[in-house]
């Protein structure tokens, strides 16, 4: 056993099986011993992000936002905040961007780039410096206790949120614990930890079949309620891989969807080496959206990331593809860059962009615009 496994195994021994959104937890966010605790270079080895592929990610996102600090009626700070912003690839991308192209956006933007990882949060500080030096950008471990006006974004944050496993048994819904022999982790279904997992099933009017797996997220939504409480007026925008809840919990995903990435392969060895492999679920955007409406939150859309990009790209053709002084090979490189993003064999159709409203009824983005 690896050092978190066997901080595990002891607490088991000593206080019985955890739920697997204990397990999840501890072995993503553990100070010392957890995934998002190791080196952001190790990440690279096990997978990419869209961020990592070309910075016309960041750069139309940047537009997006400008767009709606105008819909908002151009405040004269404009709260931008990314959650999860690891070591600020995507931040440095959206600063230099908006500083260079929308400069009348930069001169209101405020930038607050949250990361819960020390180890990265001074990663983050040292990527962003000058623009922590020029004011226009903080780096924090929490999300602002008030936003009166702005955009609170993630980017493949919410499929990393722990959560509960569950497995319909006949007529009763249980849910996986972890235990432990000793040497080995195992799964034990037991009656659920809290009745809030009915709960977000039957808001969602989702009933399972015989021997099916799925996955609560109660800690999205708990999130996703946090931040509608916070923000004041504007939007949240999140990027991820998910589904609605009826195609999420149908025949096609009887065992759910956690996955362990390792290596750039998944694989379902959840309790291989913890801490050292990467732990996802697919992210419930009906959840999102009904946690969200609870708190404030409506929803202006939600579209493929293929759709969003596009959306926001035609306008000038991609252009902003492009750096200054490009040779023919550096742009053809480019535009093969964006087909990963955006065409369906690539990254485009298996993500998703919800964009939602807290007191700007009348918004109308670019990003969700039909094709």
């Amino acid at each position: 056993m690896n050092p978190l496994a066997s901080l595990l195994a002891e607490r088991i021994r000593r206080f019985g099986p955890i739920t697997f959104a204990e397990y999840m937890r501890e072995c993503l966010y553990h100070p010392v011993h957890g995934y998002y605790s190791r080196a952001e270079s190790q990440r690279f080895a096990d997978y990419y992000t869209s961020v990592d592929v070309h910075p016309i990610f960041g750069r139309l996102l940047a537009r997006q936002f400008a767009e709606m600090w105008r819909q908002l009626d151009c405040p004269a700070e404009f709260l931008l905040v990314e959650a999860g912003a690891g070591v600020g690839r995507l931040a440095g991308h959206i600063l230099q961007f908006a500083q260079a192209s929308l400069p009348e956006f930069y001169q209101c933007l405020r930038y607050v780039a949250v990361e819960r990882s020390p180890s990265r949060c001074d990663q983050l500080a040292a990527r962003l410096s000058p623009f922590v030096r020029e004011g226009k950008c903080v780096v924090s471990v929490e999300i602002p206790a008030r936003i009166p006006v702005g955009c609170v974004f993630s980017n493949e944050l919410l499929d990393a949120l722990p959560v509960h496993r569950i497995l319909q048994l006949q007529d009763s819904l249980t849910e996986i614990f972890v235990a432990c022999d000793g040497s080995s982790f195992a799964e034990l279904p037991m009656p659920l930890s809290t009745c809030a997992i009915s709960e977000y099933f039957a808001a969602q009017q989702i009933s399972f079949q015989d021997g099916q797996h799925a996955e609560a997220g109660l800690e999205a939504c708990d999130w996703i309620a946090e931040i509608a409480r916070r923000l004041e007026r504007g939007f949240v925008l999140t990027v991820d891989y998910g589904h609605e809840a009826a195609d999420l919990f149908d025949a096609h995903h009887m065992a759910g969807t956690v996955l362990a990435y390792a290596n750039h392969r998944a694989n379902e060895d959840f309790y291989a080496a913890p801490g050292e492999q990467d732990l996802t679920a697919h992210v419930n955007f009906t959840a999102l959206r009904l946690w969200g409406l609870r708190h404030g939150l409506e929803m202006l859309g939600l579209v493929s990331q293929t759709a969003f990009l596009l959306a926001l790209g035609k306008g000038n053709d991609f252009a902003d593809l492009y750096d200054a002084g490009m040779d023919d090979t550096a742009r053809l490189r480019a535009r093969l860059q964006l087909k990963t993003l955006i065409f369906p064999e690539g990254m485009g159709e298996r993500f998703h962009v919800l964009v939602q409203q807290k007191s700007v009824p009348a918004a109308n983005l670019t990003g969700l615009t039909p094709l």
